[in-house]
């Protein structure tokens, strides 16, 4: 039943918690060949009145989560397919909690393991077979029974070891959710996949000085149950469907160079005709053969322009640890608060409610009933989040003042109830987190009028030139390799909690106005106090889609940003371009690598 950690890891391109089906509250209806809902419904009766180990405490909690999924993968490179691979799965994840509302057996990390987010996790057929699946949920509902009566003693321990206990509870009431959407069968369209693959990845035979490129199509259906003993039932089908390519090359003294495109839509038939993909890849390889060509960045402390979807990026880093207001995990294990505070997972807004955090002009939303910006649909859009909680419209700072923070069920020092953020992805634990986020101002400038701003700010300094930001990097799209990804993490993970932060597209910008790309800059010092004092903001507002990452380490720090279709949590941003007056760029680092002995074959 169990699921072991390498094949969680190949099946998370499979998971994400965000979808745009229009939600339709219903009653299963007779005959109806889905039998799902009915077998989830009649053993959680049995379970709440059966489920009892002795004279132990019987469960105050039982929830029942299942996840149905078709998805197709498609890559290639140089116009050659690579793979293409489809799948159906179904999995399914049971939480048993013993206690109370105000201490349960949820969250606690002991010192010989993690006892605490989901009871049982595991797979279940595939043809909603009503008896089949009950025998699963069975032994699923036993096996997180017995984890949480251990879990509850091992925690009252520990909580009895402490000079002073938390008084917040673990977990919050909420009113129970009746929302059945109608199911939907996949729709590929009629468009070849393949073929497609082929020929937009034919794009880089034009360029023989990229070393390694790949394109990917993923296209997937999601239906999502759950089901909990409060009485909250829910039944959704969503889609996602991206293109994502990554590009690698060196320069001419030996530095290692990547770079990225990414594009996400609501479902298949929503992503570009193969014309629109070749021509916007196309500019991707341009740009990586200047950047090969182009000098090391040097060291520089300045004002620093960040176009609107550079700025995008850089508020989903610099945001997402802080707008969370559910506290961590009960943890006996010092390295685990240390792995959080050394990834940029500490808030940098605890208990600054009420307080200024942002220039007065400005206001934050986050909105996952939002389902679309100017006619452009939002990929973080929910009726109801991964704990039946339905999504709320949360401002999160106004007029400059921290108002409100984002929580899931889980509560924090400031708030006791959930706005429906609660999300994860593949049946992992729920935590709060980002849908589609709208960083507003009252004061803006044209473009034109942030360009001239920006230079006069560097020729009030004196310089011949200052730099500007274009397009921030994200190496879990750019590298293919996992030892390249893990690699880049390990540089920046230890500048997270001071706010190091990865551009890709940095330019230096005379006061001329001419524009020079230059490589291998690190950001430094961006953290969320850089933001209090603006210089200026563009009202060139653009949407920028990306996805969070909720794995164990990434979700809830400042990496969480890093990630794509294969596992994330689909997100967007509405922000517009952003000047700062003061920022440390970074000049290149590290020894370059020697270059192919034998230059690379011709691309016929």
């Amino acid at each position: 039943m169990r699921l072991t950690v390498r094949y969680l890891a190949a099946i998370l391109l499979l998971a994400f918690a965000s979808g745009h089906a229009a939600a339709q509250v219903r009653r299963v209806q007779p005959g109806e060949a889905d039998q799902t809902l009915q077998a989830m419904r009649d053993e959680m009766q049995r379970s709440r009145e059966r489920l009892r180990l002795g004279e132990l405490e019987r469960p105050y909690f039982i929830e029942y989560r299942l996840l149905d999924l078709d998805v197709r993968a498609i890559t290639a490179s140089f116009g050659a397919l690579l793979g293409s691979t489809s799948n159906r799965n179904r999995f399914m994840a049971v939480d048993v909690r013993v206690g109370d509302y105000q201490l349960d057996s949820s969250s606690f990390i002991s010192d010989d393991s993690f006892q605490g987010f989901i009871g049982s996790t595991g797979t279940v057929g595939i043809d909603r077979d009503y008896d089949s699946l009950r025998q699963d949920l069975w032994l699923a509902t036993d096996q997180a029974y017995k984890q949480a009566v251990d879990s509850i003693a091992r925690k009252r321990a520990f909580l009895r070891s402490l000079a002073r206990q938390p008084d917040i509870p673990d977990f919050s009431r909420e009113q129970p959710v009746s929302l059945i959407e109608p199911l939907r069968e996949p729709d590929w369209t009629n468009r070849n996949w393949e073929e497609e693959a082929k020929a937009v990845s034919a794009v880089f035979r034009n360029h023989p000085e990229l070393y390694s490129t790949r394109v990917t199509i993923y296209l997937v259906y999601a239906t999502q149950y759950l089901m909990t003993s409060e009485g909250s039932e829910v039944r959704t089908t969503r889609s996602l469907a991206a293109i994502e390519g990554s590009l690698e090359s060196q320069s001419g003294d030996g530095m290692r160079l990547h770079h990225y495109y990414a594009k996400y839509a609501a479902g298949p038939a929503a992503l570009p005709p193969v014309e629109q993909t070749r021509r916007e890849l196309e500019v991707v390889a341009r740009e990586m053969a200047v950047l090969r060509m182009s000098p090391p960045a040097p060291d520089y402390a300045g004002p620093v322009l960040f176009e609107p979807r550079a700025a995008g990026m850089l508020l989903a880093q610099m945001l997402g640890p802080s707008i969370s207001g559910s506290r961590p995990a009960l943890s006996m294990v010092p390295m685990y608060d240390q792995i959080l505070e050394r990834f940029g997972g500490r808030s940098e807004w605890s208990s600054r409610l009420n307080t200024r955090v942002l220039p007065a002009s400005v206001t934050l939303i986050d909105d996952p009933t939002a389902r679309e910006y100017n006619g452009q649909p939002l990929l973080g859009h929910y009726e109801v989040d991964e704990e039946g909680v339905r999504a709320q419209r949360v401002v999160l700072v106004e007029d400059g003042v921290l108002k409100n923070l984002l929580l899931s069920r889980r509560p924090g020092p400031e708030f006791q109830q959930s706005n429906g953020h609660g999300r994860a992805t593949f049946l992992s634990e729920p935590r709060a987190a980002m849908s589609n986020v709208f960083f507003q101002s009252k004061e803006t400038l044209r473009p034109e009028e942030m360009r001239k701003k920006f230079l006069d700010a560097c020729r009030a300094e004196g310089r011949e030139w200052c730099v500007m930001v274009r397009q921030m990097d994200n190496p879990a799209v750019a590298f293919t390799r996992q030892e390249d990804f893990s690699e880049m993490i390990a540089a920046v993970a230890a500048g997270a909690a001071s706010g190091d932060r990865l551009p890709l597209l940095v330019y230096r910008v005379y006061l001329d106005g001419r524009e020079e790309l230059i490589r291998g800059a690190r950001l430094g010092g961006l953290t969320l106090r850089s933001l209090r004092n603006i210089a200026a903001i563009g009202n060139d507002y653009t949407v920028y889609h990306f996805h969070q990452n909720a794995a164990p380490g990434f979700g809830g720090t400042a990496l969480g940003a890093f990630s794509g279709a294969q596992g994330g949590l689909p997100s967007s941003i509405v922000a517009p371009s952003l000047l700062l007056d003061e920022v440390d760029v970074r000049g290149a680092r590290g020894e370059p690598r020697r270059l192919p002995i034998v230059p690379a074959p011709p691309l016929k």
